[in-house]
C-alpha cells in the first residue's frame, strides 16, 4: 500500500487523504461512486476508473457504486442551485449505460458494480433519522463546502439536498458492514461527503476507516466535466464524442496540461514519462507528450483498431501536400465514418451548413463574421459560394474545416 500511495502522489493523483505516514501493506477493499446524471461517463469520471485500476493492480479489492438512490436527489457539491429531478425512466437508462461502460473498462475478476438504490430503498424515514441522523449535528453539516458554498452565495438549499451527505455516509457504513470496505475514494469535491462517512463509522462502530480524493479535471473555464449544452464535454461513448474528436482533444491540449495528464491518465512508467518530457522540451513543436498521451488514452477507451483508423484519417486531412480531391473514394468514405459527420439533402446554403449542421458557429451572425476561417475541401469560401457537382468529393462528400483543427464532413443524399 505504501508503494502505491507514493506512486499516486508522484502522478498527482492524491488531493487529500486520511492515511497517516505509517501505512500498512495489507489488502483492502475500497469503493468509489458514479453519479448517473447522464447516459455516459466523461473524461472527468475516467480518473476514478484509473484510480480503481491502480488499486486493483496493487492487489486490492475494488467496488464501483452507481448512485441509483442518491441520484434521485442529486449531490449539491459544486452546484449553485437545486438540481432538477430526473424522471425514473431516464435514471434507469443512465444506470444501465454506466454499468455497461464500467464492466468494459473495469473487466476484473471479483469487481462488483453495485447500485445504492438496493440498500437505500428499504430505509424508513423515522428509522434513518433516529439511527443515522443522530450522529450528525447541524453545525457539523454546515461546515461542509458543498453546503457552506450554497449558503454563502446567498442561495438556498432544500432539506432534500441537505440530506445527501447523510445518504452517502450511510453508503460507506453499509459497504463497511457488508463488504468490509475500509476506503472510499472520489474527486476532491467529495471530501466533505467522504469524511462524513468516516465520522459515521467511527461514532457508530468505533472503527477507523479512510478516505482519499483525487484532483478534479476541469474544462478551460474551470468548471467540472459533465453534462452541458455547449458541447464542451468529452464523453467516452463514441456516439456522443466521436473517437476522432476524442483523440484530437488530447492532441490539442497545452504542454502544461499534457505533462500533468500523461501521469494521471496513463499507466506509462515513471522513467519513460521523464524521457518523453525531456525529448518534448528539446523540440515542443513535435508535441511528443500529446501524441503519446492521445495514443494511450484513445487505445484504452476505443481500442487499437479504432486508434489506427484515427491516425490514418489524421494523416490524410492534415497532409498539406496532398490535395483532397486526389484522395480515392474508399479513403473519403473512411474519413467520413471517422470524423464528425452528417447526411443532408441537396438544397442547402453555406451559412446553414456552418451553424445548424456542423455546429461550427452558434449563430448566423458569427458564421458570416468569421467566414474567412472556413475551408470547403481545403479551399477558402465566401457567403455567395455555390457548390457544383464537380466540387463534391467522389461526387457526394464535402469536407468542412474551421481553422487548423476542426473538421466536419457532409454527405449529400
Amino acid at each position: 500500500m505504501n508503494n502505491l500511495i507514493q506512486e499516486l502522489l508522484w502522478r498527482g493523483l492524491i488531493h487529500d487523504t486520511t492515511y497517516s505516514e505509517q501505512i500498512k501493506n495489507e489488502i483492502i477493499t475500497l469503493y468509489t461512486g458514479f453519479d448517473p446524471t447522464y447516459k455516459s461517463l466523461h473524461i472527468g469520471n475516467l480518473v476514478a476508473i484509473i484510480m480503481l485500476i491502480h488499486f486493483k493492480k496493487s492487489g486490492d479489492n475494488i467496488i464501483s457504486v452507481i448512485g441509483g438512490g442518491t441520484g434521485m436527489i442529486g449531490d449539491p457539491s459544486g452546484k449553485d442551485c437545486e438540481r432538477i429531478f430526473k424522471k425514473k425512466e431516464l435514471l434507469y437508462n443512465n444506470i444501465f449505460c454506466l454499468k455497461k461502460q464500467l464492466s468494459l473498462y473495469l473487466d476484473f475478476k471479483n469487481h462488483e458494480i453495485l447500485n445504492n438504490y438496493e440498500w437505500l430503498k428499504n430505509q424508513l424515514f423515522l428509522e434513518f433519522a433516529r439511527d443515522i441522523g443522530k450522529y450528525f449535528t447541524i453545525n457539523y453539516l454546515l461546515t461542509k463546502d458543498s453546503i457552506k458554498r450554497r449558503i454563502s452565495n446567498n442561495n438556498s438549499i432544500s432539506f432534500t439536498e441537505f440530506t445527501y451527505q447523510l445518504l452517502q455516509a450511510y453508503d460507506f457504513l453499509y459497504l463497511y458492514k457488508d463488504k468490509n470496505c475500509s476506503l472510499q475514494i472520489g474527486g476532491s469535491d467529495q471530501w466533505g461527503n467522504i469524511t462524513s462517512g468516516i465520522e459515521l463509522i467511527r461514532k457508530k462502530l468505533g472503527v477507523k476507516v479512510n478516505g482519499l480524493t483525487f484532483p478534479l479535471i476541469t474544462k478551460l473555464d474551470g468548471s467540472k466535466f459533465g453534462k452541458s449544452e455547449n458541447g464542451e464535454n468529452i464523453w467516452i461513448d463514441k456516439n456522443l464524442t466521436s473517437p476522432y474528436k476524442f483523440y484530437q482533444f488530447w492532441i490539442n491540449i497545452s504542454d502544461e496540461q499534457a505533462k500533468k495528464y500523461i501521469k494521471i491518465y496513463t499507466f506509462i512508467k515513471k522513467q519513460e514519462i521523464k524521457e518523453i518530457i525531456f525529448y518534448h522540451e528539446n523540440d515542443p513543436k513535435l508535441k511528443l507528450i500529446q501524441k503519446k498521451l492521445a495514443h494511450a488514452v484513445t487505445i484504452f477507451i476505443h481500442g487499437k483498431k479504432t486508434f489506427e483508423k484515427i491516425k490514418f484519417t489524421s494523416n490524410i486531412i492534415f497532409n498539406k501536400k496532398k490535395r483532397i480531391n486526389e484522395i480515392n473514394k474508399n479513403d473519403i468514405i473512411f474519413i467520413y465514418k471517422n470524423i464528425p459527420h452528417k447526411k443532408i439533402y441537396k438544397n442547402f446554403n453555406i451559412i446553414d451548413l456552418l451553424v445548424n449542421k456542423s455546429k461550427f458557429f452558434k449563430s448566423k451572425k458569427e458564421a458570416i463574421k468569421q467566414l474567412n476561417s472556413i475551408y470547403i475541401n481545403k479551399k477558402n469560401i465566401d457567403e455567395k459560394l455555390i457548390l457544383k457537382k464537380n466540387d463534391f468529393l467522389s461526387g457526394t462528400y464535402i469536407l468542412l474545416q474551421r481553422g487548423k483543427k476542426q473538421f466536419f464532413m457532409i454527405k449529400i443524399v
